[in-house]
């Protein structure tokens, strides 16, 4: 393994980049304090372990089964172990830490596991088997965290790790992704003050003006490295830092800080990745791969709400140019695909991209499908759609003609389209359960993002998955077809990807490398059957993976039903 970076070279680097963020506030005291936690937290040798196309994430909450007798980290891994075997290779364990709301993301200690789901020893079994990925909960704590306590009593850990509003101060432009108010009022030991609150009343926004605040977070960060955690997610990361009279998302302090914690881990074990939550428009999402010196991966925000679009609309045109303009990334770079996760479909990616009308059909037919339309205020005050909150396979009840029987043929069409795409793909658990809307879990909370986020009983989710039910189907299936691509070096997720013309009804491109396994993958996106033209891909012949006794002559038209997608591999 390789040695360490040598102590003197990582100082050089850490000292500039904290000169950029806090320029005249920077001192040598803060290097030496990042440093002691290094030192407690100890560092490792351990390489960054190159990704292939074995790699597969699952998205899931601690608690997504329940059974009485046992903590649900226990059932969940053993859920894990059993059932899923090498469908996945790496686990995202939602926040599993004390919280008061959010389902988890209002965290109130950072570094304990929630009692009620388990603790470190339950956390540990998943780490070891499977990469393990956590939340670093960055932007904002709970307004029940010590730290948020002790500054309502003007003490230390606390005094001065909050933002209070200036009242000169110009918050125009501040962009918002919720319709609540930007500040919350709280009777503090100095009287009543307005507290940034970005998402809720109940998260307030930590002051990363304040050197304190980042070692803090380092702090934690260090700590979850050495509990065995190997991707980190930065939530919201977008919004870190905070300057009156600018928008206050992306700004330059905000890289400055992730490429400051990339130093960190690279140096404290380069076997370590940075993922970034970035839910903007494509190439401000894209920017958080900086050059090569921020996140190791990006989620693909567009993915959900374009795919959804094309499957609804029958037409592959803005999904196709989406695709076309996806950058080039470098060696340790890639993208994160998913369609659905515990929190909405963006509609933010869309803003640019798809006519307001277009995007007006898809949210009226979202709703008529059962789903909510959750909101923004935009920077002149009126309001907007922020997300849509419906499960993906809810999403897929039927096109722009209405509800339809082709549900879950459009859904698998739509788990396997994001799943041939490059970069690595990840399920969020109730998209593999095939989970319906949690009306129910709405209506008890309150929130609509509860759609998505059932909790299920583990006897009742058994039994549904061992029979010929549509949660059975829906299971095997995409098991199916990830133990098909897990076999084939074109779906790598470096490999590359060359889209076809092959019309509006049809969404096709080339994975690989030419002469060495390329694979055609072809899908339908109308509830009519379609011919493939034989110009659409050079070659000979060609051999159907997903339906391995079909053999094409390329020369001759090739059938497609209603929503089906071939990955045909080229001769």
């Amino acid at each position: 393994m390789p040695p360490l970076p040598d102590i003197n070279h990582f100082i050089q680097t850490l000292a500039p980049r904290l000169q950029a963020i806090y320029q005249d506030a920077f001192s040598e005291a803060h290097i030496n304090r990042i440093l002691g936690w290094i030192s407690y937290y100890g560092t490792k040798s351990q390489p960054a372990k190159p990704w292939d196309e074995k790699d597969i994430v699952l998205i899931t909450y601690a608690n997504t089964l329940m059974r009485p007798d046992e903590k649900p980290l226990r059932t969940l891994y053993r859920f894990l172990h059993s059932q899923l075997g090498e469908s996945v290779s790496c686990v995202h364990l939602l926040p599993f830490f004390p919280f008061t709301s959010d389902d988890g993301f209002a965290v109130s200690d950072l570094m304990t596991v929630n009692p009620s789901l388990g603790d470190w020893t339950d956390v540990t079994p998943i780490a070891k088997e499977f990469d393990l990925m956590a939340d670093l909960v960055i932007n904002h704590v709970s307004t029940s965290h010590p730290w948020f306590l002790n500054y309502l009593q003007g003490e230390a850990p606390g005094k001065g790790y909050f933002i209070e509003a200036d009242s000169g101060a110009d918050y125009s432009q501040v962009v918002r992704p919720r319709n609540t108010p930007l500040f919350t009022r709280f009777k503090t030991s100095q009287g009543m003050r307005d507290v940034w609150t970005t998402f809720s009343d109940d998260q307030a926004d930590l002051n990363f003006a304040n050197p304190d605040v980042l070692i803090e977070m380092i702090r934690v960060l260090l700590f979850y490295i050495s509990r065995g955690i190997r991707i980190v997610r930065l939530d919201a990361i977008a919004y870190l830092w905070k300057k009156p009279g600018t928008k206050c998302i992306h700004l330059t302090e905000t890289h400055e800080i992730v490429k400051l914690l990339r130093d960190i881990l690279s140096y404290v074990n380069p076997g370590v990745l940075i993922l970034t939550e970035t839910n903007v428009p494509n190439r401000e999402n894209w920017s958080y791969f900086g050059e090569n010196n921020e996140a190791h991966m990006v989620y693909q925000f567009g993915l959900p709400p374009l795919l959804l679009h094309a499957l609804f609309s029958g037409n592959s045109a803005f999904l196709t140019r989406w695709a076309k303009e996806i950058p080039d990334t470098q060696p340790g770079q890639t993208f994160l695909n998913y369609t659905a996760s515990h929190d909405g479909i963006g509609v933010r990616p869309l803003e640019g991209f798809l006519p307001p009308g277009e995007i007006r059909n898809l949210t009226e037919a979202i709703v008529a499908f059962g789903g909510r339309i959750s909101e923004k205020t935009n920077p002149d005050g009126s309001s907007g759609p922020y997300e849509m909150n419906i499960t993906y396979l809810d999403a897929m009840k039927g096109d722009l003609n209405g509800i339809d029987a082709f549900q879950v043929a459009r859904f698998i069409c739509s788990q396997t389209i994001m799943m041939s795409i490059r970069g690595i793909p990840a399920f969020y658990i109730l998209s593999l359960f095939g989970t319906s809307n949690d009306y129910e879990g709405m209506r008890s909370t309150g929130r609509a993002r509860s759609i998505n986020r059932k909790t299920w009983p583990e006897n009742e989710l058994m039994d549904l998955l061992s029979k010929e039910t549509m949660n059975g189907m829906i299971f095997n299936e995409l098991l199916r077809l990830l133990a098909v691509r897990r076999k084939w070096k074109a779906f790598h997720p470096d490999s590359p990807m060359k889209m076809l013309e092959s019309g509006t009804k049809l969404f096709a491109f080339v994975r690989g490398y030419a002469g060495n396994g390329e694979i055609l993958c072809v899908s339908n996106l109308t509830p009519h059957s379609i011919v493939i033209s034989p110009s659409i891909v050079p070659g000979k012949q060609g051999w159907d993976l997903i339906s391995p006794d079909n053999h094409f002559l390329l020369s001759e038209s090739i059938p497609l039903s209603a929503y089906q997608t071939r990955w045909i591999l080229i001769d």
